[in-house]
């Protein structure tokens, strides 16, 4: 079904069902901030209920807010639990399509249900040893620890849902750069929609971003589940994909016209910054859409989660690029192999595939500066003693040696100066061409290729979750992998700054050691 009333604001007609708007129903607010304690004394911001849109689990003086339209979402969860908002207050409890084969047999998961956010509880922990998951001095400022709860809400399907899957309309949006794994996201998403019962007219998909909410050149596209069935056989994304275009209040708007009442926002941390936007957006207009989010990074740099669908793939595919390397420089006298994976703010790729790979002598990332003449020095001893190096580099690695421009992209991310192209002229010149430099940049190669089979798996229960989590009247959440068991988040705690490696943590450590790498400080 073509959408080309869509993009110019005119109500739909026909197979693409709008269900009414939620009429706007009275619900009581608690505001108030105070401060709570976390391991051992650690004192962390909170607000009370988490919001000021909850009616229970709250304490605190309640009042009804008398201006504006009454607030749509509670929380769950409790203070030993990252709390996550719902929009139970506003919508009718009903079971799971599922529920009469108890879902296919294998049960469903509860509310109360948790997952440890600490999976290790260490003899001699350091200071830092409260913060898990990259939350830590790395991710903020020196010594600054954002601590987390003991638990998380636990993904999965409910055997009591709260949107009627004959009215549901959702809306799928894929934001940010290219990443293995988004089509497998698509597909999952969509499918098990229709596994609800939602009809397949009313899925659509916001193309190139999230401008294509509201871009006249840009339609929506409807996403049969025929459409999507193939999809994960090819890179990219089918949506088409674009950076910022974040205008909320023209997105929130076209929800509201269009009558969705589900979004799933597919993206890195400014794409969930932006669902997240776009939830409180929704929050704030009486607008009852559950806002979704599945967090999607190449680079591995998302808060909280294990890992970031994609990461595996491009770590995969990175250790090509590194095994051709040393081909290069093994065949040629005084050869040097120098290759530049992704990695904006995060080195996780540089150093996976670095220890993965077995081959590479020197391994730099943005969390470690480094000392030009120190490095120089050192690859001049690995040459001495091999007759040839091999030198992975992440992205962000070295700005301080290039200057840095301060300049953002649209979405809001640092615009680099390219550390590849230096450190090789760098290289030429410390050793008078004395050497040969075979430079190999993969980025875009591994960005557009299809996922890995863990990847392929691991997009689907991503997507699945997803759509679990918005039957579930959840919002404003995004679903993760936590030490292996899938959880829904609170997307502010997921955005407040890139996940980093810590240069003092084991995953550095070992790398270290296996190739026996010194400091370059």
């Amino acid at each position: 079904m073509a959408h080309a009333f869509l993009s110019h604001g005119i109500l739909p007609t026909g197979p693409w069902r709008c269900p009414p708007r939620m009429g706007w129903l009275g619900v009581g607010s608690v505001k108030g901030e105070g401060r709570m304690r976390w391991h051992g004394g650690t004192e962390r911001q909170w607000r009370l209920g988490v919001s000021e849109n909850t009616t229970e689990g709250a304490v605190g003086e309640a009042a009804v807010d008398s201006v504006g339209p009454p607030r749509t979402t509670r929380h769950v969860g409790g203070e030993d639990t990252l709390e996550v908002k719902t929009l139970r207050d506003v919508l009718k409890a009903r079971d799971s399509p599922f529920a009469w084969n108890d879902n296919a047999g294998g049960g469903f998961v509860d509310d109360d249900d948790k997952v440890n956010l600490h999976s290790v509880k260490l003899a001699h922990p350091s200071p830092m040893a409260d913060c898990d998951h990259g939350i830590e001095d790395m991710a903020f400022d020196e010594d600054l620890c954002y601590p987390l709860p003991q638990y998380a809400v636990r993904s999965g399907p409910r055997k009591t849902i709260y949107f009627e899957p004959s009215e549901v309309s959702a809306a799928v949006v894929t934001c940010g750069g290219l990443c293995p794994g988004l089509n497998d996201v698509i597909q999952s998403i969509v499918s098990k929609l229709v596994d609800y019962g939602v009809a397949e007219d009313n899925i659509i998909g916001i193309q190139y971003g999230l401008r294509g909410f509201y871009d006249p050149s840009i339609r929506p596209i409807t996403l049969h589940k025929e459409l999507v069935n193939d999809i994960h056989l090819r890179g990219g994304t089918m949506l088409g994909t674009s950076r910022g275009g974040a205008d909320v209040e023209r997105i929130v708007k076209r929800i509201d016209l269009w009558g969705l009442n589900m979004l799933f926002v597919v993206g890195g941390k400014g794409g969930n910054a932006a669902a997240n936007a776009i939830q409180e957006e929704c929050e704030r207009r009486g607008v009852v859409c559950a806002v979704v989010a599945v967090p999607k990074s190449i680079d591995n740099d998302i808060l909280i989660v294990d890992k970031c669908f994609g990461y595996d793939t491009a770590c995969d595919e990175a250790q090509r690029a590194l095994l051709a390397a040393k081909v290069e420089a093994r065949s040629t006298r005084r050869g040097v192999g120098l290759v530049k994976l992704m990695g904006r703010n995060s080195g996780f790729i540089a150093t996976k595939a670095s220890m993965s790979s077995g081959v590479v002598d020197i391994c730099l990332i943005p969390e470690i500066p480094v000392n030009l003449g120190k490095l120089l020095s050192y690859v001049e001893t690995v040459l001495q003693r091999q007759g040839h190096c091999v030198i992975c580099v992440a992205e962000g690695c070295g700005q301080d040696l290039l200057g840095k421009t301060g300049d953002v992209d649209a979405s809001g991310n640092p615009i680099l100066k390219d550390i590849g192209p230096y450190l090789k002229e760098e290289i030429k010149r410390y050793f008078e061409d004395d050497v040969d430099v075979k430079y190999i940049d993969p980025t875009y190669m591994i960005r557009a290729i299809v996922p890995i089979s863990s990847d392929r798996v691991y997009c689907k229960i991503l997507g699945q979750g997803a759509v679990h989590s918005a039957f579930a009247a959840y919002t404003g959440i995004t679903v993760g992998l936590i030490n292996t068991h899938f959880a829904y988040l609170p997307i502010p705690d997921i955005i407040q700054a890139p996940r980093r490696i810590n240069p003092r943590g084991r995953r550095w450590n070992r790398l270290k050691t296996a190739i026996n790498q010194p400091d370059f400080v």
